[in-house]
């Protein structure tokens, strides 16, 4: 079969060409062209959280329907690069493509890997290589800084505490890291009492990096954990709602507090 003739490549090409036009100073939209990589930040990060929504719920129209989402914002970010001849979508793939095959050396190549640790512990080795390094001379705070400043901050904080503790930093039992959880929540109530919003917002911070080092003892992942605690409360107020006649806003805090209690019964039956 012809490449050309490929018909995933065929609606690839047709995406890249309406993307192409929706970019175009003639005849394009107003919207598509008045944006650039910045603006688009936010929408990245929206498509990327409803994928991962769409594959909790086993929907698969709603799997295929937001990877295309995602899809276009890698599309556009290209198109745009390529107005300002930084790079192309064809350099985007040549470049995920080829560090693929550089990282799999086990598919690619002749070496030999007995289990997934190996694969991590070779993928890691390759790509300090690719910076000139190796994974005894990475320094730490450069890895910690950069899932910092790319990963949402609950799953930051999660790789940090992963990684500060295999490098040494380590609680020697559970037990310590209850009593620093209570000392950080201690540390937030007296701030929240007599400090300043900058020194509330620290301990907060510190409170919450504890919870998550309690997560990482039990092997709990706070995200998920988040995630369903949302999810939850949502549930119960669309049983609420189910039931009334009027907005929510409209009751007092004692038939909030039936009408919340009744959901919660509703729900655990189902």
């Amino acid at each position: 079969m012809e490449v050309n003739q490929n018909p995933t490549l065929v609606a690839l090409q047709e995406l890249i060409d309406v993307v192409a036009k929706l970019r175009s100073p003639d005849g394009g939209c107003p919207w598509d062209l008045a944006q650039t990589p910045e603006t688009l930040m936010p929408y990245v990060i929206e498509e990327a959280y409803e994928v991962v929504d769409a594959i909790g719920s086993g929907d698969k129209r709603a799997i295929a329907e937001e990877l295309g989402d995602l899809l276009l914002q890698v599309v556009l970010q290209a198109q745009i690069a390529k107005e300002y001849e930084h790079f192309t979508l064809k350099q985007v793939v040549e470049g995920i493509t080829q560090k693929l095959i550089r990282r799999h050396p086990h598919v690619f190549a002749d070496v030999t890997v007995q289990n997934i640790d190996e694969v991590r512990q070779n993928w890691e080795t390759i790509k300090a290589a690719e910076k000139g390094e190796t994974p005894e001379s990475q320094k730490l705070t450069d890895k910690l800084d950069r899932y910092r400043r790319s990963l949402p901050p609950l799953s930051a904080a999660m790789k940090i505490s992963q990684k500060a503790a295999i490098a040494g930093f380590e609680w020697e039992n559970i037990d310590a890291v209850w009593a620093k959880f209570h000392e950080e929540l201690e540390e937030f109530q007296q701030a929240i009492s007599a400090e300043t919003p900058e020194r509330q917002q620290a301990e907060l911070g510190d409170l919450l990096f504890a919870t998550v080092q309690l997560a990482r003892w039990y092997n709990l992942d706070p995200s998920a954990g988040l995630q369903g605690t949302s999810q939850r409360l949502i549930q119960r107020l669309q049983k609420m709602e189910a039931v009334v006649d009027r907005p929510l806003a409209d009751y007092s805090l004692q038939e909030l507090d039936v009408l919340w209690e009744q959901a919660k019964i509703q729900l655990a039956k189902e």
